[in-house]
């Protein structure tokens, strides 16, 4: 299965590693060992439409940095495969921003999103309770806040990441 495009959002590098050592000391205790890096997905596409991409190009840079708060978990599936998140908030500017990303990809949810940051991915259904409660020990009372730092355009196929507002604003790598 290849991933979809996807324009996301990074966290700064020490909140990144933050995250990275949560899953670090997850595996420890036996989970599911998490590659992923730590982002947040505003929307995707099984091919990103390059109309999605120049508008956020347009829109991103006057909202990021942008700061989120941690309010809750949230758990995504319904089938034996489940995801772990943290529910985020964020300020109503960036959410306009993305519910009209989201909007005009026509691979998208229409105009709807929901912020998150996927700490657990495709964890088995039984194993989901135990990891959330290991998850809330191990992760600190005054980590509650999250900085999106960089906005992207990610194509995993061609392993093409689009720098579209943030740090280094513009670069292309490949």
């Amino acid at each position: 299965m290849v991933s979809p495009d996807n324009i996301l959002l990074h966290l700064p590098e020490q909140e990144e590693q933050y995250v990275r050592q949560l899953f670090a000391q997850l595996a420890e205790r036996g989970f599911p060992v998490q590659n992923q890096t730590p982002h947040i997905t505003i929307t995707f596409s099984p091919e990103m439409k390059e109309h999605v991409s120049v508008r956020a190009a347009e829109l991103l840079p006057p909202v990021i940095p942008a700061q989120f708060q941690r309010v809750g978990i949230i758990v995504f599936g319904t089938k034996r495969k489940q995801t772990v998140a943290w529910l985020l908030e964020t300020s109503e500017e960036l959410e306009a921003v993305a519910r009209e990303l989201s909007g005009i990809n026509p691979d998208g949810r229409g105009k709807r999103w929901i912020p998150h940051l996927t700490v657990g991915l495709r964890l088995p259904r039984e194993i989901v309770p135990d990891y959330i409660r290991a998850l809330d020990e191990l992760t600190s009372p005054h980590f509650k806040e999250l900085t999106a730092a960089r906005a992207a355009l990610w194509k995993p196929r061609r392993q093409e990441l689009t720098v579209l507002a943030g740090e280094e604003d513009g670069r292309t790598e490949g």
